[in-house]
């Protein structure tokens, strides 16, 4: 994306045209698969954080089978630590908060895209934590960050986004009022010359994680979901 706003010389337009594609874009598998915004609608969830552009999880919200809900959506003001955003009230079981911490589609100069947008959002974030800014992030999104228990889906260990919020915001809390996390983890590239490399690698994830108070789970989100289905 960075060689492409490079081209264009006009990010915001190169924004525009990737809402487009990404609103116009249909999955070509034909394969029934889970889909874990829907299984999460299910539970009595007040605050979603995710760095997705899309409208996936309000849709799947309002069309909850066990209980349908009108859920309010507000996005980060990233680009301006000192932005004043517009009051949230509280969330709650029946109008849970989406928060795009990435900017939404609906929106496209919002989004965090390029490279630039990137370095942008992480400076931000340090010099808000270093100053005792919030980085225009509501209370309500700072409690379910600090306070709650998380479950992360979609992040690895070398997202600098994932581990720049876990250290920023969540381990700076006092010990006492730190939750423990869940985390679906992927494995990593493993060297396949050596026997017990899915092992070790296992054993690494939940030794560093579990430094983190994350648990984990190995395995895609398919195969997460489709767990937390049977057991639910």
């Amino acid at each position: 994306m960075q060689y492409a706003a490079s081209v264009s010389q006009d990010t915001v337009e190169l924004k525009h045209e990737v809402c487009t594609f990404l609103k116009e874009y249909v999955p070509r598998s034909t394969v029934p698969a889970i889909d874990p915004h829907e299984v999460l609608a299910e539970f009595p969830i007040q605050t979603f954080l995710t760095t997705n552009y899309d409208d996936l999880m309000m849709r799947a919200l309002r069309h909850a089978r066990t209980s349908r809900k009108d859920p309010i959506s507000a996005t980060s003001t990233w680009w301006d630590i000192t932005a004043d955003e517009s009051p949230i009230d509280e969330p709650s079981d029946q109008e849970p908060l989406i928060y795009h911490l990435h900017g939404q589609w609906d929106d496209p100069a919002s989004l965090v895209l390029t490279e630039d947008d990137y370095l942008t959002y992480l400076v931000n974030l340090v010099e808000a934590r270093a100053s005792g800014a919030r980085l225009s992030l509501p209370a309500t999104v700072l409690a379910a960050m600090t306070a709650r228990p998380l479950l992360f889906v979609g992040y690895s260990l070398q997202d600098w986004t994932f581990r720049v919020l876990f250290h920023g915001l969540i381990r700076s809390m006092p010990v006492n009022r730190r939750r423990r996390h869940v985390s679906v983890q992927l494995m990593p590239d493993l060297n396949t010359s050596m026997a017990d490399a899915g092992v070790r690698a296992q054993e690494y994830l939940e030794r560093y994680l579990d430094g983190w108070s994350i648990s984990i789970f190995i395995g895609d989100t398919q195969e997460f979901f489709g767990e937390l289905r049977r057991r639910i």
